[in-house]
């Protein structure tokens, strides 16, 4: 089953510069919980992000890249969306990570979102791409704040 998890500001941002635009600790737990043993896919400037620039442990890190030459240890490279969705093993979650060209090659073939909608709109240059009519909220916590930031969770479905 294909999901897709992102910390999303009320205008659909994602980041900037590079970097996530929101730092929730409850929110990288959730992250952490959910992804452990599983299959993650990502671009490489996720990949380039994460700390040292080092795959996540404990996961099957898949990365989608246009960059032929490019390689890095603990990840399976993939330079097509056809051949990555191949590789994907049918029986288990795979979880989407991001950046926002992969959520939007790989959003049509999700079967639900987790989303960590936060209200607050900081500047970014990254977006998270439009849902279709197609997407229901099937479950939001109710608001909560942390470092002054209004947030929840959210698992959306087709």
């Amino acid at each position: 089953m294909l999901n897709l998890i992102a910390a999303v500001a009320r205008d659909g941002g994602l980041g900037w510069q590079g970097g996530l635009l929101f730092s929730i600790p409850e929110d990288m737990r959730r992250f952490k919980t959910l992804t452990t043993g599983k299959t993650v896919v990502m671009g490489r400037g996720t990949l380039d992000s994460l700390p040292g620039g080092q795959p996540l442990r404990d996961r099957r890190n898949l990365v989608l890249t246009r960059d032929r030459a490019f390689h890095r240890d603990g990840a399976e490279v993939f330079h097509d969306l056809e051949t990555l969705l191949a590789a994907l093993p049918s029986e288990d979650e795979v979880w989407v990570i991001g950046g926002a060209a992969v959520y939007a090659q790989l959003l049509p073939h999700c079967q639900a979102l987790y989303l960590t909608e936060v209200d607050a709109a900081p500047p970014a240059d990254r977006f998270f791409p439009p849902l279709d009519a197609g997407w229901k909220l099937a479950e939001a916590t109710p608001w909560r704040e942390a470092g002054g930031l209004p947030y929840r969770f959210c698992r959306w479905e087709r």
